[in-house]
């Protein structure tokens, strides 16, 4: 969640219209919009469809969590939509159509994310401070957790999975104020206990497992850093470093993703456009929108394909919420679903 946006998503349930559309394939074009990050190669998005139309009383649009269910569709989060109108949406990528999930009259969802326990869908309700989980159709909708957390209500933005169903959640505190207030949060499985793992993080974002499910990559926006967070045997913290430094410019670090050789995908807020880094560190590729493309400001987030390697990112800004393909590094595989 972006610093800007942070004191209004509360309000969102007052919020006006939205319309959903499903475009046609556009040829994307090539172009480049200036370095960022280092010396890796440049890899062209291509435009697969509009979802959103910037919306009337929230004045934005932004799209977040892509990530695949059990019939191949792609999820996807506006966060900024306003009460009534589309807020989890399901994708058909290959006809190019796009459906209600869910909807409500209060909430502003920053992620989606799948549990490997209950084959549930669950989403960070950021303006509340809760985690709501549906079932894959959208319906039978749970509080899954809420209230404070040491002493503190969670602002949860993205949040990842590890292999039992446990929940690892990037909670944003301190955004607003610009302060180093950001923590990571685990949440055992039936929602019964939360444990704080990290703490004075730079807003922390993205949030994502490495490929042997050792440590959480974690991106924290006001420093425009990915950091490391080591886990011990028991799903704690064991150890954190600075894993990379983001050379951002104006734009700053969103979600993150991995595939399954392990390389980040590292969302940008500011920019249309992804970084991708080996677990090392060194930068590998640069995931660019068409620079004749005005209007998008953002590229949140990245699902590719379980077992291939097509990915989608997530692209907003005054234009609307936009779809793009790409071809990942790597195949898919859980953390390479948003988050």
């Amino acid at each position: 969640m972006r610093r800007h946006m942070a004191r209004p998503l509360a309000a969102l349930a007052a919020a006006g219209a939205l319309s959903l559309t499903g475009c046609g394939v556009e040829a994307g074009g090539t172009g480049d919009r200036g370095g960022t990050g280092g010396s890796g190669r440049t890899i062209h998005a291509q435009q697969v469809m509009r979802l959103t139309e910037p919306h009337q009383r929230t004045g934005m649009t932004l799209l977040e969590g892509p990530t695949f269910d059990e019939d191949g569709h792609l999820i996807v989060v506006d966060v900024t939509a306003p009460a009534g109108e589309p807020k989890v949406i399901r994708v058909n990528v290959e006809e190019r159509t796009a459906r209600t999930l869910l909807t409500d009259d209060r909430a502003a969802y920053t992620s989606a994310q799948f549990s490997p326990h209950d084959g549930r869908l669950y989403l960070t309700d950021y303006a509340h401070g809760e985690i709501v989980s549906v079932g894959p159709d959208g319906g039978d909708p749970r509080v899954f957790f809420d209230g404070e957390v040491d002493g503190a209500r969670m602002n949860p933005d993205d949040l990842a999975f590890d292999q039992e169903g446990n929940l690892y959640v990037s909670d944003s505190l301190g955004l607003s104020e610009g302060e180093p207030l950001g923590r990571v949060v685990r949440v055992d499985r039936d929602g019964g206990e939360a444990t704080v793992l990290a703490t004075g993080l730079a807003a922390t974002n993205g949030i994502s497992f490495d490929a042997g499910y050792e440590g959480l990559w974690i991106s924290e926006l006001l420093e425009n850093r990915i950091s490391y967070l080591r886990l011990d045997a028991g799903g704690t913290a064991a150890s954190r470093h600075t894993a990379v430094r983001v050379d951002g410019g104006i734009a700053q670090t969103d979600s993150i993703a991995v595939d399954a050789d392990g390389n980040l995908y590292q969302g940008l807020h500011g920019r249309p456009a992804m970084l991708v880094y080996s677990r090392h560190g060194e930068h590998l590729a640069t995931v660019e929108v068409p620079a004749d493309h005005d209007g998008l400001g953002s590229a949140t987030n990245v699902a590719i394909t379980p077992g291939g390697t097509t990915a989608y990112l997530t692209v907003s800004g005054p234009a609307g919420g936009y779809l793009y393909s790409f071809e990942a590094l790597a195949e898919g595989t859980r953390q390479s679903n948003g988050g």
